[in-house]
């Protein structure tokens, strides 16, 4: 009986790897990184806009960038033709696409993402309607898009620049409105 703790720790160790992965839900493919993660997550502000670089940011524009893993420019970037520059970042810029800037300085500049796959997205504030025509895949429809949330634009989403023909800047209140004019949209291949 001399050694009674030996098997104490021994049970206890069983007893601590057969109930572990029923209380963290572990998953054979998670490593410990991810446990961690999942464990000590910061936790979600309640405040709608945050402050980067001077600029109002709503969140869910944030958790886009995220979700896509998108990195500003760099200064050495700013100006950069966007063919030119690498995958996972994203920058402001006019219709044309013919320099991305790296600050949204004016209300005149669209956000322009190029993923980690190569493609490059106009990303803004639309109406309802005009997201769900994109939605269904029409033909030969405009999306009016403005850089901020607004009453009439109020839905967030992403358009490959690929899929609109013609991209136009409307003078608008203080800043511009982008209508975009999508001639047919391709079809998608699983």
């Amino acid at each position: 009986m001399k050694r009674w703790y030996l098997y104490l720790i021994f049970v206890l160790l069983v007893v601590v790897i057969v109930a572990f992965p029923t209380v963290v839900k572990w998953n054979p493919s998670m490593n410990l990184a991810e446990v961690w993660n999942m464990v000590h997550q910061p936790k979600k502000k309640s405040e709608p806009v945050r402050e980067t670089e001077g600029n109002a940011v709503l969140l869910e524009l944030l958790e886009l960038r995220q979700r896509h893993h998108l990195r500003p420019l760099t200064e050495v970037e700013h100006g950069t033709k966007i063919q030119n520059l690498p995958r996972g970042i994203y920058g402001f810029s006019m219709c044309d696409l013919a320099s991305l800037s790296r600050r949204r300085d004016s209300a005149s500049l669209l956000e322009i993402h190029k993923h980690l796959d190569g493609i490059v997205y106009y990303v803004g504030y639309a109406s309802k309607d005009d997201v769900e025509k994109y939605l269904a895949r029409r033909n030969n429809f405009h999306i009016l898009t403005s850089p901020d949330r607004g009453d009439r634009t109020s839905l967030l989403f992403e358009i490959p620049v690929d899929f609109v023909s013609k991209c136009e800047a409307r003078p608008f209140k203080e800043g511009y409105i982008f209508d975009l004019f999508v001639i047919a949209i391709p079809e998608l291949y699983s």
